[in-house]
């Protein structure tokens, strides 16, 4: 099955195709049409199998294609460590060269500026917010985040995550967000 197939907006086509993608992996094909469908999913599959562009895609189309605040964060990935974070936010970024939508990773480790820099993001809108646990947290009880408009939670590594200890900040996280919103838990 091509990307194509899957009837994806023509902007992300062509980023699918400037990052070299053609033919979607099994577990691509098995979870981006209930993703598009709106339906909550479950889903586990090896490292290096498609699993960051299965939820990606389908969520920056669901962007493209339907109406949305952009005042506020529409999408929440919520992620283990640092590494991944960057990591997903460089794969969005690619897939959505041709779009606008706007993403920021957030996570610990770094200086006042970019922390400054994710508070703005935060409070004044995001299409799609890649985070680990505890930086959220951080922001959140500043309150100053805009997560009453966000459609989008996405859990990746979830069962990693729990593993880490994060249980209790995700579920933190979870209590600051809107109780009608697509669910994505990927390990």
């Amino acid at each position: 099955m091509t990307f194509k197939d899957f009837g994806f907006d023509e902007r992300l086509l062509e980023g699918i195709e400037a990052m070299g993608y053609t033919n979607a992996t099994p577990v691509q094909e098995q979870v981006i049409p209930p993703i598009l469908a709106g339906r909550d999913i479950i889903a586990s599959a090896q490292t290096g199998t498609g699993k960051t562009a299965a939820f990606l895609l389908p969520v920056v189309n669901k962007l493209l294609t339907e109406p949305h605040d952009e005042k506020h964060i529409n999408a929440l990935i919520i992620v283990p460590t640092r590494e991944l974070a960057i990591q997903i936010a460089q794969t969005l970024e690619g897939l959505s060269y041709f779009t606008s939508v706007s993403s920021i990773p957030v996570y610990g480790g770094g200086d006042g500026a970019l922390f400054t820099a994710e508070k703005k993001a935060l409070s004044s809108g995001a299409d799609v917010v890649i985070c680990t646990p505890g930086r959220m947290i951080a922001h959140l009880n500043m309150g100053y985040v805009k997560l009453q408009g966000l459609k989008y939670l996405i859990l990746d590594e979830a069962d990693r995550m729990l593993d880490m200890g994060f249980n209790d900040d995700i579920t933190k996280i979870i209590s600051f967000l809107p109780k009608h919103r697509q669910n994505l838990l990927f390990s």
